[in-house]
């Protein structure tokens, strides 16, 4: 088993940060002025231009650190401890487990009758209008 470290590889750093953004090379080219051509080819050099690293990453919205130090390993900790911290707090005094925020607080049906029952009584008063005129000429 070797112990040297794999060598960062930056293109493919940008890649992938790129990609869980969901972003485009086309729109990443754009945003910083150049041609997605050009955005490929950084995106397969194992070094970047610290001009154009820093503008990807404005870009991106991460830090130049963040790209140079990236990893997969990284990113699933970070969701994986994102979401069981998140779901540790909303359980926090829910004894069943069950996520709370999946249930209304109110039943839609109830609310979609009532939009009913607002609208035929838009439509009565509408009509005892329309009589009355009828009564006036």
């Amino acid at each position: 088993m070797s112990t040297t470290s794999k060598p960062k590889h930056i293109g493919r750093n940008i890649s992938r940060i790129r990609e869980l953004r969901g972003m485009k090379q086309e729109a990443l080219a754009e945003a910083i002025g150049i041609s997605q051509q050009t955005i490929s080819s950084i995106e397969t050099s194992e070094e970047v231009d610290t001009k154009k690293l820093v503008q990807i990453a404005k870009v991106l919205g991460v830090t130049v650190e963040a790209i140079e130090n990236f990893s997969e390993e990284s990113v699933f900790n970070y969701f994986n401890t994102y979401y069981d911290t998140k779901d540790s707090v909303i359980n926090a005094g829910n004894n069943s487990g069950e996520n709370s925020n999946n249930y209304c607080t109110f039943n839609p049906l109830d609310k979609v009758v009532e939009l009913y029952e607002r609208l035929v009584q838009v439509e009565k008063d509408k009509n005892e209008y329309l009589e009355k005129l009828l009564k006036g000429k």
